[in-house]
C-alpha cells in the first residue's frame, strides 16, 4: 500500500477506471455473441445487431480498450458472417 497521498489516489483511480474498462469489455463480448448467434439462427434483427455490434467495438477502440487492426479485424469477420449468410 502506498504512503503517498497522490500514490493513494492513483491506486483508487486505477481501480475506478479499471471497473469501467471491464464493464465496457464484458458488454462488448455480450454484443458479439448476440449478434453471431442471431446470424447463427437467421433471425429478422440480424442487422441491426451487427450494426450494434460494429457501433460498439468502434466505441471501444476510440477508449483505447481495442487496437484499431484488432477492432478493424472484429468488425470485418462480423461483416463477412453476415454476407454469407443472406
Amino acid at each position: 500500500m502506498p504512503n503517498i497521498k497522490s500514490a493513494k489516489k492513483r491506486v483508487k483511480v486505477i481501480e475506478a477506471k479499471t471497473m469501467q474498462n471491464k464493464a465496457v469489455r464484458s458488454n462488448l463480448k455480450t454484443v458479439i455473441k448476440k449478434a453471431e448467434l442471431a446470424m447463427e439462427n437467421g433471425s429478422a434483427d440480424k442487422e441491426a445487431a451487427v450494426k450494434l455490434a460494429v457501433k460498439k467495438i468502434d466505441q471501444a477502440c476510440a477508449k483505447g480498450l481495442l487496437h484499431k487492426n484488432c477492432a478493424a479485424r472484429k468488425k470485418s469477420g462480423l461483416v463477412c458472417k453476415l454476407n454469407k449468410v443472406g
